[in-house]
């Protein structure tokens, strides 16, 4: 939690993206957390701030290598990110010169690996009962009744998934709000549109809950994989096409597993002026 006086001087952070998918990273180990709601969504604001999809905050672990917070764009706390747990595991392991990696977070023990220039991470098994989720009520949760016939994953965080015919077609910005505000889902929910290509081969699109359109979504694309699996469409392994590039998931005993590329642009600071009033 940041104190009156965290923002005295200025702020450091990082600017990482994983098959489009955009992150600030900032790095508080050693002083117990600096980012609060206020920050996060005044840091989002591609305008005004530097704009993200999420942030991620890594702080000191007692029982992993790190930590690890995310936020939305819009200033709500999500409980998962794959794709920033990648980069944020990359950052790491090339400043520590390893290639395995610990990280806690809401959604638990999450186990990264480096291969490479390709990063894995292992998001968890997939919650498939209707109160993990989390839903409204009870009920099945491979087809939920909302027109289309979507199934619902947790992955730390709600998706909710639309099988269709062609998933460049799909009208993301109009009907992604509408199901993410649903009141089927107390928490609101992630969407995703998929179109399956083969056996082994996915075009997802994605509206992101608290920031709307994202190029990519890893725990969205982990969803994806698990509820194309559920309904006999896919095998275990696929390979996914989003907006933003590829990632490979693969649904094993002990997790989902996420492997793609990622990509440090570039590291800044925000300037007192910034961060006054926070």
């Amino acid at each position: 939690m940041a104190s009156d006086s965290t923002y005295n001087s200025a702020l450091s952070f990082m600017k990482w993206h994983g098959a489009g998918n955009d992150f600030v990273i900032i790095d508080s180990r050693g002083n117990g957390g600096v980012v609060t709601q206020e920050l996060a969504s005044r840091l989002g604001n591609r305008n005004r701030g530097v704009g993200f999809d999420q942030l991620a905050e890594i702080r000191s672990s007692d029982v992993a290598d790190i930590d690890l917070d995310f936020w939305n764009a819009d200033g709500s706390r999500a409980g998962a990110c794959g794709n920033a747990s990648r980069c944020v595991a990359r950052y790491i392991m090339d400043a520590e010169g390893s290639h395995a990696l610990t990280i806690r977070t809401t959604r638990g023990l999450l186990s990264a690996q480096r291969d490479g220039d390709l990063v894995s991470v292992n998001m968890g098994r997939p919650q498939l009962d209707w109160q993990d989720v989390p839903l409204a009520e009870e009920m099945e949760t491979d087809h939920l009744p909302l027109d289309g016939d979507p199934a619902a994953v947790g992955m730390g965080n709600p998706h909710c998934v639309f099988f269709v015919d062609d998933a460049e077609a799909v009208k993301v910005a109009s009907i992604g709000p509408t199901i993410e505000h649903n009141p089927l889902f107390p928490e609101a929910t992630n969407v995703e549109f998929a179109e399956v290509r083969s056996r082994d081969e996915i075009r997802m699109r994605v509206w992101e809950r608290g920031t709307g359109i994202t190029l990519a979504c890893g725990s969205g694309a982990c969803a994806t994989a698990v509820a194309a699996h559920q309904r006999g469409l896919t095998d275990k392994r696929v390979r996914m096409e989003l907006d933003g590039g590829w990632l490979t998931l693969d649904w094993r005993e002990d997790g989902v597993w996420m492997t793609g590329p990622t990509a440090f642009v570039f590291e800044g600071q925000l300037t007192p002026t910034f961060l006054k009033g926070l």
